[in-house]
Protein backbone atom coordinates (compact mmCIF):
# COMPACT_ATOMS: atom_id res chain seq x y z
CA UNK A 1 0.00 0.00 0.00
CA UNK A 2 1.41 3.92 -0.73
CA UNK A 3 2.53 5.33 2.28
CA UNK A 4 0.49 7.99 1.55
CA UNK A 5 -2.68 6.29 2.37
CA UNK A 6 -1.30 4.92 6.00
CA UNK A 7 -2.94 6.46 9.39
CA UNK A 8 -0.83 7.74 11.53
CA UNK A 9 -1.53 7.25 15.46
CA UNK A 10 -2.32 9.15 18.21
CA UNK A 11 0.93 7.21 20.33
CA UNK A 12 3.35 8.96 17.67
CA UNK A 13 2.53 12.30 19.70
CA UNK A 14 3.66 10.63 22.99
CA UNK A 15 6.86 8.72 21.45
CA UNK A 16 8.39 11.09 19.09
CA UNK A 17 9.45 15.18 19.65
CA UNK A 18 8.51 15.54 15.92
CA UNK A 19 9.80 19.12 15.63
CA UNK A 20 13.44 17.98 16.89
CA UNK A 21 13.41 20.43 19.81
CA UNK A 22 14.61 19.36 23.33
CA UNK A 23 14.62 16.46 25.42
CA UNK A 24 11.85 14.21 24.44
CA UNK A 25 8.47 14.56 26.43
CA UNK A 26 8.02 12.32 29.36
CA UNK A 27 4.10 11.06 29.68
CA UNK A 28 1.64 11.59 32.19
CA UNK A 29 0.49 8.95 34.60
CA UNK A 30 -2.94 8.05 32.74
CA UNK A 31 -5.89 10.35 34.18
CA UNK A 32 -3.35 12.68 36.12
CA UNK A 33 -3.72 16.02 35.32
CA UNK A 34 -1.04 17.96 33.20
CA UNK A 35 0.17 19.92 36.28
CA UNK A 36 2.83 23.15 35.00
CA UNK A 37 4.42 26.42 35.71
CA UNK A 38 3.29 29.82 34.45
CA UNK A 39 6.63 29.97 32.29
CA UNK A 40 6.04 26.64 31.18
CA UNK A 41 3.01 27.04 30.20
CA UNK A 42 4.38 30.00 28.34
CA UNK A 43 6.91 28.35 26.68
CA UNK A 44 4.52 25.34 25.27
CA UNK A 45 2.17 28.41 24.28
CA UNK A 46 5.05 30.43 21.94
CA UNK A 47 6.21 26.86 20.38
CA UNK A 48 2.47 26.50 19.43
CA UNK A 49 2.22 29.86 18.04
CA UNK A 50 5.70 29.70 16.40
CA UNK A 51 5.08 26.03 14.27
CA UNK A 52 1.77 27.04 13.75
CA UNK A 53 2.12 30.59 11.92
CA UNK A 54 5.05 31.08 11.20
CA UNK A 55 7.32 27.60 10.35
CA UNK A 56 4.20 25.71 9.11
CA UNK A 57 3.20 28.11 6.57
CA UNK A 58 6.72 28.46 5.48
CA UNK A 59 7.33 24.74 5.07
CA UNK A 60 3.93 24.31 3.38
CA UNK A 61 5.07 27.42 0.36
CA UNK A 62 8.24 25.03 0.27
CA UNK A 63 5.97 21.76 -0.63
CA UNK A 64 3.85 23.70 -2.98
CA UNK A 65 7.02 25.23 -4.72
CA UNK A 66 8.63 21.52 -5.12
CA UNK A 67 5.26 19.85 -6.07
CA UNK A 68 5.18 22.10 -9.09
CA UNK A 69 9.05 21.03 -10.41
CA UNK A 70 7.36 17.63 -11.60
CA UNK A 71 8.06 14.19 -10.73
CA UNK A 72 7.37 14.02 -7.04
CA UNK A 73 8.94 10.58 -6.43
CA UNK A 74 12.57 11.86 -6.97
CA UNK A 75 12.07 15.74 -5.60
CA UNK A 76 14.25 15.61 -2.64
CA UNK A 77 12.76 19.24 -1.72
CA UNK A 78 9.12 18.04 -1.95
CA UNK A 79 10.24 14.61 0.02
CA UNK A 80 11.96 16.18 2.95
CA UNK A 81 9.61 19.03 3.19
CA UNK A 82 6.22 16.23 3.45
CA UNK A 83 8.01 15.13 6.13
CA UNK A 84 9.07 17.84 7.85
CA UNK A 85 4.97 19.06 7.72
CA UNK A 86 4.15 15.60 8.99
CA UNK A 87 6.28 16.71 11.92
CA UNK A 88 5.20 20.03 12.52
CA UNK A 89 1.39 18.42 12.57
CA UNK A 90 2.32 16.18 14.64
CA UNK A 91 4.27 18.46 17.53
CA UNK A 92 1.11 20.79 17.20
CA UNK A 93 -1.47 18.36 18.00
CA UNK A 94 1.17 17.03 21.19
CA UNK A 95 1.41 20.78 21.89
CA UNK A 96 -2.32 21.53 21.91
CA UNK A 97 -2.99 18.37 23.86
CA UNK A 98 -0.81 19.31 26.75
CA UNK A 99 -1.84 23.11 26.65
CA UNK A 100 -5.53 22.05 27.04
CA UNK A 101 -4.45 19.87 29.82
CA UNK A 102 -2.55 22.14 31.47
CA UNK A 103 -3.03 23.03 35.35
CA UNK A 104 -1.12 26.43 36.33
CA UNK A 105 0.13 26.25 39.15
CA UNK A 106 2.23 28.94 40.49
CA UNK A 107 5.34 28.06 43.59
CA UNK A 108 5.31 32.21 44.85
CA UNK A 109 1.10 31.54 45.47
CA UNK A 110 1.46 32.51 48.93
CA UNK A 111 1.07 28.94 51.06
CA UNK A 112 0.21 29.64 54.78
CA UNK A 113 1.14 27.07 57.03
CA UNK A 114 1.46 24.57 54.53
CA UNK A 115 4.87 26.41 53.11
CA UNK A 116 6.89 24.32 54.81
CA UNK A 117 5.50 20.87 53.25
CA UNK A 118 6.77 19.44 49.62
CA UNK A 119 4.27 20.07 46.81
CA UNK A 120 4.38 21.05 43.23
CA UNK A 121 6.59 23.88 42.85
CA UNK A 122 8.98 23.24 45.33
CA UNK A 123 12.24 24.18 45.62
CA UNK A 124 13.77 21.26 48.45
CA UNK A 125 17.18 21.21 50.03
CA UNK A 126 17.70 17.56 51.38
CA UNK A 127 20.75 15.39 53.21
CA UNK A 128 21.14 12.13 51.91
CA UNK A 129 22.89 8.91 53.86
CA UNK A 130 26.33 10.76 53.85
CA UNK A 131 25.05 14.26 54.60
CA UNK A 132 25.95 15.68 51.14
CA UNK A 133 23.55 18.32 50.41
CA UNK A 134 20.88 18.05 47.38
CA UNK A 135 18.83 20.52 45.65
CA UNK A 136 15.88 20.02 43.57
CA UNK A 137 12.99 21.80 41.89
CA UNK A 138 9.69 20.17 41.47
CA UNK A 139 8.59 20.82 38.00
CA UNK A 140 5.84 19.60 35.12
CA UNK A 141 6.73 17.11 33.22
CA UNK A 142 7.49 19.46 30.21
CA UNK A 143 9.87 21.64 32.09
CA UNK A 144 12.33 19.23 33.03
CA UNK A 145 16.02 20.09 33.09
CA UNK A 146 18.12 18.18 35.25
CA UNK A 147 20.92 20.82 34.60
CA UNK A 148 18.97 23.13 37.21
CA UNK A 149 17.70 20.94 39.24
CA UNK A 150 14.27 20.49 37.86
CA UNK A 151 12.97 17.33 38.13
CA UNK A 152 8.77 15.88 37.21
CA UNK A 153 6.26 15.87 40.10
CA UNK A 154 5.97 12.65 38.61
CA UNK A 155 9.49 11.48 39.14
CA UNK A 156 10.73 8.56 41.87
CA UNK A 157 12.49 10.83 43.84
CA UNK A 158 9.17 13.90 43.66
CA UNK A 159 6.92 10.97 44.55
CA UNK A 160 9.15 10.02 47.56
CA UNK A 161 9.74 13.82 49.03
CA UNK A 162 6.03 15.27 47.85
CA UNK A 163 4.21 16.29 51.10
CA UNK A 164 7.18 15.52 53.63
CA UNK A 165 8.02 19.05 55.93
CA UNK A 166 10.84 20.42 57.11
CA UNK A 167 12.94 18.22 59.18
CA UNK A 168 11.07 14.97 58.59
CA UNK A 169 13.10 11.70 57.49
CA UNK A 170 12.15 9.46 54.67
CA UNK A 171 13.01 6.29 52.87
CA UNK A 172 13.85 7.04 48.92
CA UNK A 173 13.42 3.23 46.77
CA UNK A 174 15.85 3.93 44.42
CA UNK A 175 17.05 1.18 41.59
CA UNK A 176 20.55 1.35 42.98
CA UNK A 177 18.92 0.66 46.34
CA UNK A 178 17.07 2.26 49.25
CA UNK A 179 18.23 5.82 51.11
CA UNK A 180 17.33 7.61 53.57
CA UNK A 181 16.15 11.36 52.91
CA UNK A 182 16.66 14.59 55.18
CA UNK A 183 13.90 17.67 54.62
CA UNK A 184 16.41 20.55 55.22
CA UNK A 185 14.49 23.53 53.40
CA UNK A 186 11.68 24.21 51.38
CA UNK A 187 11.02 27.34 49.27
CA UNK A 188 8.51 28.18 47.19
CA UNK A 189 10.36 30.60 44.60
CA UNK A 190 9.57 32.43 40.61
CA UNK A 191 10.54 29.74 38.67
CA UNK A 192 12.08 31.17 35.85
CA UNK A 193 11.94 29.47 32.54
CA UNK A 194 14.41 29.96 29.65
CA UNK A 195 11.74 31.55 26.52
CA UNK A 196 11.16 29.17 23.54
CA UNK A 197 13.42 30.03 20.60
CA UNK A 198 13.11 28.52 17.23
Amino acid sequence: MNKAFTRETDSDDEDDDAAGRGPPASTLPAGSRNYITPGGLQRLKDEYQYLLYKERPAVTAVVSWAAGNGDRSENADYQYGKRRLREIDRRIRFLGKRIDQAEVIDPEQPRGERANQVFFGATVSYTGRQGDPHTITIVGVDEIDLALGRISWVSPLARALLKARVGEALVFHAPAGSEELTIVEVRYLRIDTEAFTP
